[in-house]
């Protein structure tokens, strides 16, 4: 199981992990009590629920660069474009945007 921290701003978000059913995605308690809390996406309102989906969530694929930066990144960082995960945790650390992603390095624990 691969995971990742999803940064809003500076504020870590919630947590995005890939499982052997899918991905889930689920906002951090504290992020969700601040009250200036907003959603990374409005496909993903803030709720203490947990979001699941047998594939990837259309939103942080939207994150992974394309075309030629995609190209490169395959190149540089020998991965696989088709592992959608992987391409996230190695190329939206400094996303256009709120949003940012940072792989755990301890897939248990994701402080």
């Amino acid at each position: 199981m691969r995971r990742a921290k999803v940064f809003f701003g500076k504020q870590l978000a919630g947590i995005l992990s890939e499982e052997d059913i899918g991905y889930r995605f689920v906002y951090d308690e504290e992020y969700i009590e601040r009250p200036d809390a907003q959603p990374i996406s409005l496909t993903l309102p803030l709720t203490n629920k947990t979001y699941m989906s047998k594939t990837f969530f259309p939103f942080f694929d939207g994150l992974i660069p394309e075309g030629w930066l995609l190209d490169i990144s395959v190149k540089n960082w020998k991965l696989n474009p088709s592992d959608r995960m992987g391409l996230l945790m190695a190329c939206c650390r400094d996303c256009i945007g709120a949003v940012s992603i940072e792989g755990c390095i301890d897939s248990d624990n994701h402080e």
